[in-house]
């Protein structure tokens, strides 16, 4: 991800996919930029920060100051809340237990059990190719609903009571990774539109924990109409970005 300045907002963020590949949003990039940003004095985080990115503009909270917390090597980590963009209409395949959404990116939500001991390599390499996707492909996400035995520790979590499981193949890194945002923010939206209980608050927003290999986030939202008339409104991804090192070039 590069750093950019912009005319029209506090930044911009470029994103690369290691294979080169770009135009797409990283919802946990966008999380870690602000907290570069601020790290680097760009943004301060008295106020909601506004940057650019390549599915439009973002808007950005910092929920908690650097020195409030020390997880990572340098002290440095941050509870950051990010809106996501709007979801409208989604394309289900039920023989696959599927869903098919984009949240900044492409993504096929596949619900499953014994997620833990899932082949998500191999099957998500397989969906990535998928005719149906083609030509750009997709970023595939295995999602299980279970109850979970710690709280996460995401700022927006009330009364704990289930949550998903999440494992991802993205596109472009051709590889399970260790979290995606989009992905996280794909799943939770697919789980409503499945009718997979959230918590729900009395402004009609649903919240759902999502636990993924390298950490806990949370997606909320409010959710609207039903079958392909459903969408997904004022998304927000909510999660920690931590500072684990700094790399100087010279060229």
């Amino acid at each position: 991800m590069l750093l950019e300045k912009s005319d029209k907002r506090d930044f911009r963020m470029v994103f690369y996919n290691p294979d080169g590949s770009g135009g797409m949003m990283c919802g946990n990039g966008g999380r870690c930029i602000v907290a570069f940003a601020a790290d680097l004095g760009v943004v301060s985080g008295n106020f909601p920060v506004e940057f650019e990115a390549p599915d439009g503009p973002h808007t950005a909270v910092i929920l908690s100051d650097a020195k409030s917390l020390s997880v990572g090597p340098n002290g440095n980590s941050r509870q950051i809340r990010l809106k996501m963009r709007n979801v409208i209409g989604v394309k289900e395949y039920p023989e696959d237990n599927s869903i098919f959404l984009e949240t900044g990116t492409r993504h096929l939500v596949r619900f499953v059990s014994a997620l833990e001991g899932y082949p998500a390599r191999e099957q998500g390499k397989a969906l990535r190719e998928d005719i149906r996707f083609a030509p750009e492909g997709t970023n595939v996400d295995f999602v299980e609903p279970v109850p979970f035995d710690t709280q996460p520790t995401s700022p927006v979590t009330l009364n704990e009571v289930k949550g998903l499981r999440i494992r991802t193949f993205e596109k472009g890194v051709e590889d399970e990774t260790l979290a995606c945002g989009t992905g996280i923010v794909a799943a939770a939206i697919a789980a409503c539109y499945k009718g997979i209980s959230g918590r729900m608050s009395p402004d009609g927003r649903v919240s759902y924990d999502v636990r993924a290999s390298i950490s806990d986030l949370a997606v909320d939202f409010i959710p609207s109409g039903k079958g392909t008339g459903f969408s997904a409104n004022d998304v927000w991804l909510t999660g920690p970005a931590t500072m684990v090192g700094t790399v100087e070039c010279f060229l």
